[in-house]
């Protein structure tokens, strides 16, 4: 029966017993392949008494689906393809050639971070026993035998705890010894064989060089975590439920003018109920005249109209009826209903003596959505101005509902994009303006900014779609550059009326907090935090939220019923466990002037609309610097579900504790 790892060090560990011979030998040097390969050799050098070294190799990911590997290159100029599937996908030349190009760039970086000035360890006559975390095309360890074999080593190992059989075999014609610790069939993917597969970082990686760089095999070091929650208990604001709960934070915002309000899930009661309470302190307190949030722009406009008393609707419940689309219940909750209607009351008293709030999308989602909102504003004020947009817009026409579907086929150029269309068509609504006699009037002006929204979210959204498939652009940089620019456009439409408006942004927490304090910028993602507070500096305030353990209303795949899923405690060597150790229930931290408090990195849990607890570290966790992330955070220990409008089989059954965690 094949073997599976708890994670690569315990592999690691299970794969030293298999190189026993080889211990002890002063001729034995362990090279590890980055990332997923160090702390497997980390073990291997540790079990062997042999000294351990990094042999640099990149894969070659196809475009737009990078975990697929079409070869991989290695420091000495190697490359090798997999024809295989080069050939069975007919990738072109120059997309090769560009892939390998921005892969070089990174080898050299990691080079020289990994190492420093420091060269590599010499090979020549040496017995290399060359790891990695697992075979499964082999084109990664085949770059590296082959860079190697240029070194005149005397001999070389390809050591893996797991791999393909017919890879491990195959090997063989390259290296001088092939050990597979397990070979099960069939392999499906290498993190199939491990309960944590999560990627290792580049500080990971670094600090198991420098432990091994003593010949020493020093224990892990202990998450110290006692003396931090000591140090943070001394500094936390706790949070009661009464009225003067954000008395404080309401100081440390003073005169910012965009709050930006995270949440760790999308399905959590207590993050959209502090939210709402939140915010109506900064509209009743502060004069915040907008509350936007991370959801469609024509869906959320009829909410607005809502709250605004321009529109036709009975109740907030039925304001909010354009939510239809999974996941329905990040909007159509109990929470976000009571909110609206709080919005329309405080409204309703305003009357004329103030401005009135309003309620705002940042996302692009809703392509067919946005398009019938500019056809609906154009037949009422230009008919043949509208006739031209039907023009251009039917070009998804014959593409179907789905705008995946049409991402597909232009992406891959099969059918000619709707790019040119809808760009023209949001040139054609940004030079509109409301006629002479109408000037002024700012429902009119509303209106039309209205429209030229939906103009930007189609123009965007098909950017977006098109994107999805063998695009060089990252498709959540594309999203959150139009929330950004969905948030300016409104920023200074208000400002049309207000001097210095002030709005409230809700968000999850990965679109909130500042991107450049995450793992995530070392891939060049971005986000609205980033792009706001770059923007706006001082004006800025961001607001973070966590949460140990509890219940979430989530999915368990894209699409799925909303369920009320049991959140599992979080994981060691995390934020959240740090704070759960401060022995509050919920609490507030000023990150801008206690930050210093908390360690500069720790992993930090995400959970969207989808919740996978089975591969919790893989799907849920990345690494932050939390203080540099965020202005403030809200810590809820326990947290529960959020209730949806429409409650499902599968939400009212809750989680199944009797099978907590295996869920069988």
């Amino acid at each position: 029966m094949a073997i599976v790892f708890s994670d690569r060090r315990e592999a690691g560990r299970r794969l030293a017993s298999k190189l026993a011979r080889y211990a002890g030998r002063d001729d034995v040097t362990v090279l590890a392949l980055p990332r997923g390969g160090v702390p497997v050799g980390f073990e291997v050098a540790r079990g062997l008494r042999a000294p351990l070294d990094v042999f640099i190799v990149r894969k070659l990911g196809v475009p737009g689906y990078e975990e697929m590997a079409m070869g991989a290159i290695a420091t000495g100029g190697v490359r090798v393809l997999n024809d295989e599937i080069v050939d069975g996908l007919a990738l072109p030349p120059h997309v090769i050639d560009a892939v390998t190009t921005k892969e070089e760039k990174e080898l050299l970086r990691r080079e020289r971070l990994y190492r420093g000035g420091r060269p590599p360890l010499q090979v020549k006559a040496r017995t290399i026993i060359l790891v990695d975390d697992g075979l499964a095309t082999g084109s990664t360890m085949l770059a590296a035998i082959r860079a190697l074999r240029d070194g005149s080593p005397a001999r070389i190992v390809a050591a893996v705890p797991v791999g393909s059989p017919d890879i491990c075999r195959a090997m063989r014609a390259d290296a001088d010894e092939v050990v597979c610790a397990t070979t099960p069939q069939p392999l499906i993917g290498v993190g199939r064989w491990y309960e944590d597969f999560s990627q290792t970082s580049d500080d990971e990686v670094r600090a198991l060089l420098a432990r091994s760089g003593l010949g020493s095999a020093s224990s892990d070091e202990d998450f110290a975590d006692d003396a931090a929650a000591g140090m943070l208990r001394k500094r936390i604001a706790r949070l009661s439920g009464g009225a003067k709960d954000y008395d404080g934070l309401l100081e440390a915002i003073g005169e910012a003018r965009f709050v930006l309000l995270g949440e760790a899930s999308h399905g959590t009661h207590e993050f959209y109920e502090e939210r709402a309470r939140i915010t109506r302190r900064l509209i009743e307190e502060k004069g915040f005249t907008a509350v936007t949030i991370e959801a469609d722009w024509p869906d959320t406009y009829r909410v607005n109209r809502y709250v605004q008393g321009a529109s036709g609707d009975l109740d907030a419940e039925e304001a909010l009826s354009d939510f239809r689309r999974f996941p329905t219940w990040m909007w159509r909750n109990r929470v976000v209903v009571e909110f609206v209607e709080w919005l329309r009351g405080h409204n309703e008293a305003v009357d004329g003596s103030g401005p009135k709030a309003g309620f705002y999308g940042l996302d692009l989602y809703a392509l067919h959505g946005a398009m019938k909102a500019v056809l609906r504003y154009l037949e009422k004020i230009d008919p043949a101005a509208a006739e031209i947009a039907r023009r251009r817009y039917a070009c998804f026409d014959h593409f179907g509902p789905d705008p995946q579907a049409y991402g597909f086929i232009a992406g891959n150029e099969v059918d000619k994009s709707c790019q040119n269309a809808v760009v023209a068509q949001l040139v054609e609504m940004l030079k509109r303006r409301a006629g002479a006699a109408r000037r002024g009037d700012g429902a009119v002006e509303d209106e039309l900014f209205d429209a030229q929204q939906n103009a930007r979210l189609v123009r965007n959204a098909e950017a977006y779609y098109r994107a999805m498939f063998l695009a060089p652009e990252s498709t959540w940089n594309l999203r959150d550059r139009h929330m950004a620019e969905t948030f300016e456009a409104l920023a200074s439409h208000l400002g049309q009326r207000l001097p210095f408006p002030k709005i409230v942004v809700w968000a999850h927490n990965s679109h909130l907090g500042d991107a450049r304090a995450t793992d995530r910028s070392r891939f060049g993602e971005v986000n609205l935090g980033q792009l706001i507070r770059e923007a706006h500096e001082r004006e800025t305030f961001l607001i973070g939220f966590t949460t140990y353990h509890g219940t979430v209303t989530a999915a368990s795949s894209w699409g799925g019923p909303a369920e009320r899923k049991a959140v599992r405690p979080a994981l060691a060597r995390s934020y959240e466990t740090l704070l759960h150790a401060v022995s509050a229930d919920r609490f507030q931290l000023d990150l801008r002037n206690d930050g210093e408090a908390l360690p500069r990195r720790l992993l930090e849990r995400a959970i969207g609309v989808i919740y996978r607890p089975e591969t919790e570290r893989a799907s849920h966790y990345f690494h932050a610097d939390l203080a540099a992330q965020f202005d403030a955070l809200l810590h809820f220990d326990e947290t529960r579900a959020v209730e949806p409008l429409e409650r499902s089989s599968e939400w009212d059954a809750g989680e199944l504790a009797e099978t907590y965690p295996f869920g069988v």
